[in-house]
Formats: C-alpha cells, structure tokens, sequence
C-alpha cells in the first residue's frame, strides 16, 4: 500500500521539489499552499494526476484551515505517513528596530506557528491510525546554527524550530512517531536567488554565494521520509559546499 505525504509549501520553490520527488517515488502526496494554481503547476510539473495528488490552498497559519486540510487528507487517502513542514518566509535585511511588529507577526505566523500547526494535526492522525506512527520532517535551516545579518524574524523562527524538533522527537517515541529536520543552505530557489547576484556578508561586504541544485534537497527529504520508523535521522544538513556556513563571520 502506498504511504501517505503531506508537503506544506508545496507551490514553488523546495516544496515543489519535494512534492515531486515523492509522488515521482510511488508516495500518495498532499500539496499544501497559499495559491491553488501554483499547486496544480506542481502536480503537473511531476506528471500526477488526482489518484495519487491532491492539492489543498491552505494558509498554515491559520488553525481551521489546517485542521481542514488534513481532514480532508485523510479522508483522501486514509492517513499520514510524513510531513514535510516546510512553508515559510523570510524579509530582506533589516536590523531589528527597522522591522515592523506586524512583519514580525507575519515571519513567526508561517514559520512557526504554522510550523506548529501543521506538526499539530500531523501527529493527531498519526497518533490515532491504525498502523499508528509516522514520521514528521522540519524545514530547519543553516540560519538556525549561524544567523545572516538582518534577519532578526526568520533566524528566531528556525531557532525555535530545532526546538520543536527535538520535543517531538521526544513526545512521538511512545506513539512510534520519528521528527527530524532537515537545514538548507543556498538551494537555487525564487526565494535565493538573490544569493546568486550578491547579499550582505558579516564583514559588511555585498557577495554572490553559491548555490545548489534543489533536486539535492528533494533528494535528501526522501532519504530520511524512507528509512523505517525504529530510525530516525535527527538533524541533517544539505548546503552548497563552497558557500559561508563553517566559518561564516
């Protein structure tokens, strides 16, 4: 029987990506974003059809539309087997007295209340269904070990972020539940391709960086949404190998 997935940020980007390589991998997948049509570009882009895709608009930052969704996932297609929580957003640089308070509402409604949200519902069904357990994969990111200047909002979103993982990684043991993250640096997506043109660096200095191909990510999400549930692996990350990270500042 086929497993079940559910990619939030399914639209463009990684979450595109990811979607893809698992329908494209044999999983029943759930596509979750703000935007319908982007959705249906996904599906199309990895070949599915309605049988093994199903879009769902959902803001995740919004608790009914969450609960709704995956109502209707399992309702689709009889349970979860993954999440991979990965909606999010980010802001250009800004230093933190320039930020407005409604921008930082935003950056934490996605990143980390939807996050939360999202991560809620999951482990419900998971805890409920009969085979019981599942798996719950994080978007974390490197700014979660070594922020970028300016970037106040998302940095403290994925700091807590690797705090949820580690709780649910703990909380879903006696429900056969797995948690791990998964921290991104510089995957060729809309939202870095600024990275290509030039961005600030901890010196003070403007530098194009680095990037990878997404398909690498999308590579390593199926890796760990594979291994059997008595696995599990925590913390992995994937990064362009020349970018700043070890050594970054």
């Amino acid at each position: 029987m086929s497993k079940v997935a559910v990619v939030t940020g399914a639209g463009t980007g990684i979450g595109r990506a990811v979607a893809g390589a698992l329908l494209n991998a044999g999983w029943h997948t759930a596509l979750l974003g703000r935007r319908r049509d982007k959705l249906d570009e996904s599906i199309a882009a990895a070949g599915a059809d309605s049988a093994t895709a199903l879009a769902i608009a959902c803001d995740v930052s919004d608790a009914d539309q969450v609960d709704a969704a995956f109502t209707e996932v399992v309702q689709t297609f009889g349970r979860v087997d993954l999440l991979f929580n990965n909606a999010g957003m980010g802001t250009r640089p800004m230093l933190i007295d320039e930020i407005p308070v409604d921008l930082w509402k935003q950056v934490v409604g996605v990143n980390l209340t939807g996050s939360f949200l999202c991560a809620r519902a999951a482990f419900s069904a998971m805890r409920k269904q009969q085979p019981r357990g599942g798996r719950i994969i994080n978007n974390g990111s490197i700014s979660a070990y070594a922020p970028r200047p300016g970037s106040v909002p998302y940095t403290t979103t994925k700091h807590a972020i690797t705090g949820l993982t580690k709780t649910l990684a703990l909380d879903g043991r006696p429900f056969n539940i797995a948690c791990g993250q998964i921290d991104i640096g510089n995957a060729l997506t809309d939202m870095a391709r600024p990275m290509t043109v030039g961005v600030p660096q901890a010196n003070g200095t403007m530098a194009a960086e680095p990037v990878m191909d997404v398909q690498r990510v999308a590579d390593a999400v199926l890796y760990m949404a594979g291994m059997p549930l008595d696995s599990n692996v925590l913390f992995q990350t994937v990064m362009a190998t020349n970018m700043p990270f070890v050594g970054r500042g």
